[in-house]
């Protein structure tokens, strides 16, 4: 399980609460609960916190790699 650094933990903030984030295992978990009452939970992949909100993570997701190498639109 990688371990986030705490010099890292404490300039990062839940991008749909804005309140500081704590490791919990594989993931990182808001502070603070958001309007729902529940507090957002974001994954660390490689080391690398994904700190998308949920609905965007998921079209991040949809869209595929393509959409993001630019040599993918080059004609041939």
């Amino acid at each position: 399980m990688p371990k986030i650094s705490p010099e890292l933990l404490s300039i990062l903030r839940c991008p749909v609460t804005g309140a500081s984030l704590i490791q919990d295992g594989e993931e990182l978990v808001a502070a603070v609960a958001d309007e729902s009452g529940v507090k957002p939970r974001y994954a660390i992949e490689d080391g690398i916190p994904l700190l998308l909100p949920p609905e965007l993570l998921a079209a991040a997701a949809a869209a595929g790699l393509d959409q993001h190498d630019p040599a993918a639109g080059t004609p041939a």
